[in-house]
């Protein structure tokens, strides 16, 4: 019946960047019309100024899609928004303004050009001068801010002469487009005209006249059994037939009668009957009730006392929610005292106003709580941003340190990312468009004197509120077979179920997270039908960090948890002759039914859960589940995309396979919504035997639920868990677990696993799983716990960053509390086991655990690392030194130093200077170089970046990076490394292009012997050249554009610094622009070889031969200059014959 259908792999780049800060001169408005066009402008002046915009706008980022090559350069509206994602540009640009990659204005390099902002930009090659082509541009578009509505105007008049009507009224949008603003103009009111002749309140009464009616689903299928009656009129008068129909007869046609349908699971339907001579027709069409969810929650605010502040709430649902509470620290606010809805709004603010505040929203089908905003209200003077930077410690590069005392730090200062109150307070709208945060107001420039040299550096000198923008969620991905990698190309993306857009050809896909998201619900439609559509809940991070998934997808096939030496955890029953299509229609020709299922006894498969295990209980608010097991359902015709539904299906689970207390009368059958990536009850389970033919499974007892699919696919066999706590975990930038060294961004995974050998009463490989991404205050991870059986649950413990794993504190010979970071006696309750402890071979990737709740009333287990559910705030905002686990990274071959310091996990934290590595908060653009080195071991590289070009920066120092090389598993004595250098182009003023001055250099005895031939004919090509004298390094200015793999140069450009970086290392490893890879390929994309070797065993250094025999010295130091000559020579002969016949 089913076959074995291709498996999906996720690959999810995640990140949330917060606004850059008005800290800085605003960018100057820049020329776009081909009329502005004439006017001269040459590189590095800016483009004339364009003042006289009819609305509020505002300036994209640039783009570059396609470079210039057969008929043209071609960068169209539509190719950028599918390679970059639809929401980047706005639906109706004002203008573009296009731009040469040396940032020159076509008008100055003398080329004809179109520009048209709702189409694109384009140059064509057969309009350019004789023996000009057109350069490679990239453009930028001009949007308008989001328009808002004015004021309602007065109501209408009642419609109809008599009897029950409705009335209008409008509202206009100020935007010259007209649909700018978000909403409807109209509203529609009902209203009532004096009774009309002959009739009731609501109906007329003719008795030779007739109803005929039908009750159906959105999509068409019919509804039976929903009960019938009239508007404003008592009891039922008609219940749908199986075909969903209804007739009632003495109902005059034209009177207009207003229908309502109910029926249990459905919310109450309502419409008015047509006539058509005496017979009068209705269709009343019913939404499956919907539990609400919130699609805007409170958000934060700080405000001066005396001030006004407004909250905001929306829930979505069906029925769609209309009533609303709002709770301050917990308790209900009185609706009638603060006249609230789904706004709060508080005037003349006083201090005991200040705490938390939540909203609950309520609809037929239940309630959602949101989450919570907290309210700081100042005292009259009380400044709400410290001038005095707080400390900020860098670590200073090695050979800067005092020999022997291992390495040196650096307050630089560091300015809380905290919000400041508006100047004015605020009004009745949601929108807190003036919002000002604490950020840097001013920077000091110090020198720090290394042994040789001198250390330049930018420290915090003082702090203030400025203006800043709105966080703006970004992520990114790539959807690929499980089995064999092929990309999910041109799949449509749903968010929830709203289209955004499509993957590309080699299934990337980019997706702008709405603002006040809290569940971020991804769907995957393969338009071919070969894989089932793939759901994702995926996890981001509000705060700014970027954030890297790795998803692989497996399952297996029908029946339900196939293991060798396990048996099936139970099977579907299909009916014949119930299935039909999406509008009702019967369909009784041949079925393919594909499901696939993940089974928690494989441990692996708990990265191929399509959701975190949550759902919404009574009170509205997020609650766990342990799963038996998840499956998702594809039906289809043969040879057809569209997919079938069916009902009822039985769901058969094993009793034999349910172990633990009470489970068996728990556990519940549930279906996925795609709108919020929430868990709902579809039944419950009935104890059955075996019957039938059933010869072999005759002794089985199976619960048997049923299920209708429809539009839903993915099912889940799950019962609600309430014993259940918080676990605190921090992630580190070394394993001394500085507390001012802490990571953000990195994903930490906890999955709950069977205990310790001799506890039978929890046997599931895995019942749970969560994931939560570490802030500046660590992650706080739901699991289950008890506080009688330390080990009646027990934990898995992970931790990545970039695809890069991390390391947990040891636990060999024993936990150290020290190390560990949990004191005892707690440490030794909770059982702490590096996944190393008994085979020193195992990967050191995770640490295991027994869940072992708090006891109350104990104060050595008092301040964590495990909190009690209800103390999530606790745990959230425990200081460090109360007690955590641990991660660290282990790539300590790399290190990065900023002249202006810039947290990448933060990218708010950005700091408008010449100096700054990433001139523009709001687009990072990573670049790397792959060095290879052919020598016997493997080699730290440094690359160091100061001004090239720029007249202000020139000399000047933008950082360093250092990255140790990587064998080539494949090439004994050969390994790569990856270093970043700081592209090259407008710096953060905008005003004029910087080329870096980029030098590479081994830390070894290493020579120069290759330089990618590409690279050097381009850097030929675009002087200045920078001289090749040192043969140890390797020198260039930086290329404008952004190159390949075919000249060993990277460059990925992104809105989160973290993620451009990983996606460059990633192609650099593979040595591919398009691939992704942590296996290094050393002889694949590279852009300049060195040779390194070792000196000879017992060989006297340099500096003793030069004292012992000057004269032999000197001969060495000759021979190996000769040799590094003639390799020159033979690797650079072109370039030195061009060179040769220019001094002719």
């Amino acid at each position: 019946m089913a076959s074995l259908l291709p498996l999906l792999c996720l690959c999810v780049v995640a990140a949330h960047l917060a606004g850059a800060r008005d800290a800085t001169p605003t960018e100057e408005p820049t020329a776009t019309a081909l009329g502005l066009e004439r006017r001269s402008v040459y590189p590095g002046q800016p483009s004339p100024a364009l003042e006289d915009w009819e609305e509020a706008s505002e300036w994209t980022s640039w783009f570059n899609v396609d470079h210039p090559g057969g008929d043209g350069d071609f960068e169209s509206l539509a190719a950028i928004r599918f390679y970059y994602g639809p929401a980047r540009v706005c639906q109706r640009p004002l203008a573009l303004e296009a731009r040469t990659t040396d940032w020159a204005l076509p008008s100055a390099v003398g080329e004809r050009v179109h520009l048209n902002p709702t189409r694109g930009f384009w140059c064509l090659n057969r309009e350019q001068p004789r023996g000009r082509r057109c350069s490679n541009y990239h453009v930028r578009f001009r949007c308008p801010l989001e328009a808002s509505w004015g004021a309602w105007g007065p109501w209408g008049p009642c419609s109809g002469s008599c009897g029950p009507g409705r009335r209008l009224r409008r509202r206009h949008c100020p935007s010259p487009a007209g649909d700018a603003c978000p909403g409807r103009p109209l509203e529609a009111q009902r209203c009532v005209r004096p009774r009309c002749p002959g009739c009731g309140l609501d109906t007329c009464e003719c008795p030779d006249h007739i109803l005929l009616g039908s009750v159906v689903t959105p999509s068409g299928q019919p509804l039976p059994g929903a009960r019938i009656s009239l508007r404003d009129q008592p009891g039922t008068v008609a219940t749908s037939d199986a075909h969903g129909t209804f007739r009632v007869p003495g109902v005059c046609a034209d009177s207009h009668a207003n229908i309502r349908a109910q029926m249990d699971g459905f919310s109450a339907g309502e419409a008015q009957a047509q006539a058509n001579g005496s017979i009068s027709v209705v269709t009343i069409i019913l939404d499956k009730l919907e539990k609400p969810y919130l699609v805007k929650h409170p958000e934060s605010r700080v405000r001066e006392a005396g001030q006004n502040v407004t909250f905001c709430c929306k829930a979505s649902g069906t029925p769609m929610p209309k009533k609303y509470s709002w709770f301050h620290n917990g308790t209900l606010l009185d609706r009638r005292a603060y006249r609230y809805g789904a706004h709060l709004e508080l005037q003349g603010l006083h201090p005991d106003q200040a705490g938390i505040y939540h909203c609950k929203a309520w609809n037929e089908a239940g309630a959602v709580r949101s989450g919570t905003a907290w309210l700081t209200v100042l005292a009259p003077g009380q400044p709400a941003c410290d001038p005095r930077p707080q400390e900020y410690l860098i670590k200073l590069p090695e050979d800067c340190g005092q020999p022997g005392s291992g390495p040196a730090y650096l307050d630089v200062g560091l300015c809380p990312y905290t919000h400041c109150p508006s100047l004015a307070g605020s009004g009745p709208r949601c929108g807190d468009t003036s919002s000002r945060c604490c950020s840097v107001r001013r920077l000091e420039r110090r020198e720090i004197h290394c042994p040789g040299y001198v250390l330049p550096v930018k420290v915090v000198a003082e702090c203030g509120c400025q203006k800043c923008l709105p966080p703006r969620g970004l992520v990114r991905g790539r959807v690929v077979a499980a089995d064999s990698g092929e990309p999910l190309r041109f799949a449509r993306i749903l968010l929830g179920q709203e289209p955004i857009g499509f993957t590309a050809y080699q299934g990337d896909f980019t997706i702008e997270v709405p603002p006040s998201t809290q569940r971020l619900v991804v769907t995957f439609v393969d338009p071919s039908g070969e894989f089932m559509d793939a759901v994702r809940v995926l996890p981001f991070d509000p705060r700014g960090a970027g954030v890297y998934h790795e998803m692989p997808a497996r399952a297996t096939q029908i029946p339900l948890g196939e293991l060798e030496d396990e048996a099936p955890l139970g099977e579907l029953v299909l009916p014949s002759g119930a299935f039909h299509r999406a509008d009702g229609k019967p369909y009784s020709g041949p079925v393919e039914a594909r499901v696939t299922f993940v089974d928690p006894r494989d441990l692996t498969s708990a990265a191929s859960a399509p959701s975190d295990l949550r759902f919404m209980d009574s009170d509205g608010e997020l609650a766990p589940l342990r799963t038996y097991g998840m499956f998702s359902v594809d039906l289809r015709a043969p040879g057809s995309a569209e997919q079938l539904q069916v009902g009822p299906v039985a769901v058969r689970v094993a009793a034999s396979q349910i172990h633990m207390p009470g489970h068996v009368e728990s556990l519940k059958l549930w279906s996925l919504n795609p709108e919020t990536g929430l868990w709902e009850e579809e039944s419950g389970f009935r104890r059955e035997g075996s019957s039938g033919p059933r010869v072999r499974r005759e002794e089985r007892i199976f619960l048997v639920g049923n299920v209708e699919i429809r539009e839903r696919r993915l099912f889940n066999l799950d019962v609600p868990e309430r014993r259940r706590c918080f676990v605190k975990v921090r992630a580190y930038a070394n394993d001394k677990f500085n507390p001012s060294e802490q990571v953000e961004g990195v994903v930490v995974t906890l999955v709950n696993l069977e205990p310790a050998p001799g506890f039978s009463a929890n046997p599931r490989a895995w019942g749970r799983f969560d994931s939560a991404v570490t802030g500046p205050n660590g992650a706080c991870l739901p699991a289950f716990c008890d506080a009688d059986r330390p080990d009646a649950y027990t934990a898995l413990v992970t931790a990545t960053l970039g695809g890069e794993e991390l390391e947990p504190a040891p636990s060999l010979p024993r936990p150290l509390p020290a190390t560990v970071g949990v004191t005892q006696p707690y440490l030794d309750r909770l059982g702490y086991r590096r996944t190393d402890h008994d085979d020193p071979a195992f990967k050191r990737n995770g640490f295991r655990i027994n869940l072992a709740k708090p006891r109350p009333g104990d104060p050595t287990e008092a301040n964590g690392p495990v909190y009690p559910w209800r103390s999530l705030r606790e745990c959230q905002g425990a200081p460090v030194t109360a007690s955590h686990f641990r991660f660290a990274r282990v790539e300590a071959d790399k290190y990065e130093y900023n002249v202006v310091p810039f947290r990448e996990g933060t990218p708010a934290s950005w700091t408008g200077d010449l100096l700054a590595w990433w001139p523009n908060p709001q687009e990072f653009r990573a670049c790397f170089l792959k060095v290879k080195i052919q020598g016997p071991q493997e080699y730290m590289v440094r690359s160091h970046n100061s001004g090239g070009s720029h007249p202000r920066t020139r000399g000047q120092l933008y950082g360093l990076r250092d990255a140790r090389s990587v064998r080539d598993p494949e090439r004994p004595g050969t390994s790569a490394a990856c270093v970043e250098f700081k592209c090259s182009g407008m710096l953060f003023d905008q005003r004029q292009v910087d080329r870096t001055l980029v030098t590479i250099m081994p830390q070894g005895s290493c020579r120069r012997v290759a330089v990618n031939g590409l690279l050097r004919d381009y850097l030929a090509r675009h002087p200045p050249p920078v001289p090749a004298e040192d043969p140890a390094a390797f020198s260039m200015l930086a290329p404008l554009d952004p190159l390949g793999h075919n000249y060993g140069v990277y460059t990925v450009t992104d809105q989160s610094p973290r993620l451009a970086k990983e996606i460059a290392i990633g192609r650099c490893f593979d040595g591919s622009s398009d691939g992704f890879s942590r296996e290094m390929k050393a002889d694949t994309g590279t852009a300049v070889t060195f040779q390194c070797r070792e000196p000879p065993a017992g060989r006297p250094s340099l500096f003793q031969r030069l004292l012992e025999s000057p004269a032999t010295a000197l001969g060495d130091i000759r021979r190996e200059m000769s040799e590094v000559a003639q390799a020159q020579a033979r690797a650079s002969g072109p370039l030195r014959t061009r060179r040769g016949r220019v001094r002719q």
